[in-house]
């Protein structure tokens, strides 16, 4: 197959000579740990003291790695990538928050992406994290066994309630609806919610996707497992597929407590339990849709290979590709510019309360080294050939 994700030319397109520096400059920044390190204490500490450091993160890392501070702010951006057919998925990205109040909020947010989704077609998915929509300790009981007190039940019933308003909307709009995945501990009762909710609402195709982390040893058992519970009960399995994003966190909590790390043992493990999942998915198609979130290369040229090999078009809207806003144009607007389906993640939020999300995504990014040289070689490539060193 043709090497096309080298093109820097297509990749960065959309990109001035001015948002080109500033993205050679970011990548130079976070591949070193250090300074990621020195970057990330400072910032807490600014934002913390109140310190008048907002302007400067929003036109730097802020701007780079999120659509806007709201829904409406994103618009400009959703509209410019769409000229290139690349759409974009809204992602309230604020994360760590415990009351009520901001679970409610979160719901509000996702039911209004859900309506952009509905009117505007370079807005093709919704999505929603489900620590967004209620305690990380209520998941982990509840995956644990562990019996809820009467506050908690009370807790866990409205959290119940969020997903079905937000899955019902969707299915009502005929707007797909990403739910994230989170750390492996808590996961167990997200994933028993979402597939009651695809239960219900995936009867005539798939509407509501839940996420496979793959550096995980036991998601190919579940996701078989699911199939089968699917073909008897009679729904379709939407499924975003992705590596993994919090290994570090899985791994030092397994030592520290003294049981198996849930984490494949290397990444060329992770490697084949990715491939082999997007490989099931598609000889499974007919039942199935999936939204393969990558920003590894040789899995974005197999799935491509596997949609060829078995003639089902660039098009096709149960294959979807997806990377980050802000990291892998080469493969994003290559695959758009062959006519793939291909969405970015768009994250949104005020900029104090995005920064645990932006922390998370440095942090992520210099724990992988080969994904940052990888980008700072094609923006490099790309300033030579603008001649802008």
């Amino acid at each position: 197959m043709e090497k096309i994700f080298n093109n820097t030319e297509i990749a960065f397109s959309l990109k001035s000579d001015t948002e080109l520096d500033r993205a050679y400059f970011l990548f130079k920044l976070i591949a070193s740990q250090p300074l990621v390190r020195i970057g990330t204490a400072v910032t807490n500490f600014a934002l913390k003291a109140h310190l008048p450091v907002e302007g400067l993160i929003r036109a730097t890392v802020f701007d780079h790695f999120c659509g806007g501070t709201t829904e409406e702010d994103c618009l400009p951006v959703v509209d410019k990538m769409f000229t290139k057919g690349v759409s974009s998925v809204l992602d309230y990205s604020v994360e760590a928050k415990e009351e009520e109040a901001e679970f409610d909020k979160a719901l509000e947010k996702t039911l209004k992406t859900i309506v952009f989704a509905k009117e505007k077609q370079a807005i093709p998915f919704a999505v929603f994290k489900p620590t967004g929509f209620g305690r990380f300790e209520l998941y982990e009981k509840l995956g644990n066994g562990t019996a809820l007190n009467a506050q908690e039940t009370q807790e866990w019933e409205r959290i119940v309630q969020r997903f079905e308003t937000v899955c019902r909307s969707a299915h009502d709009n005929d707007v797909a609806l990403l739910i994230d995945a989170e750390e492996s501990w808590m996961q167990d009762a997200a994933d028993a919610l979402v597939a009651n909710m695809m239960r219900k609402y995936n009867k005539n195709k798939a509407i509501v996707y839940n996420t496979l982390q793959m550096y995980r040893w036991d998601r190919m058992d579940y996701l078989k497992k699911l199939h089968e519970q699917a073909k008897q009960e009679g729904f379709y399995i939407g499924m975003k597929v992705v590596r993994g994003a919090y290994m570090e966190k899985e791994n030092k909590r397994a030592e520290e407590k003294g049981y198996k790390s849930p984490i494949c043992i290397s990444k060329a493990a992770t490697d084949t339990n990715y491939n082999e999942a997007i490989k099931y998915m598609a000889d499974n198609i007919d039942t199935m849709a999936v939204f393969a979130g990558t920003h590894n290369e040789e899995s974005s040229y197999l799935l491509m290979e596997i949609m060829k090999g078995r003639g089902i078009n660039a098009n096709d809207q149960r294959f979807w590709f997806g990377q980050l806003y802000g990291m892998s144009d080469n493969i994003s607007y290559n695959l758009a510019a062959g006519g793939y389906n291909v969405a970015k993640y768009l994250p949104f939020g005020p900029v104090r309360d995005v920064m645990p999300y932006l922390i998370r995504r440095a942090e992520e990014n210099t724990s992988v080294a080969g994904q940052t040289n990888r980008e700072l070689n094609l923006i490099s490539t790309e300033r030579k050939r603008r001649k802008l060193l």
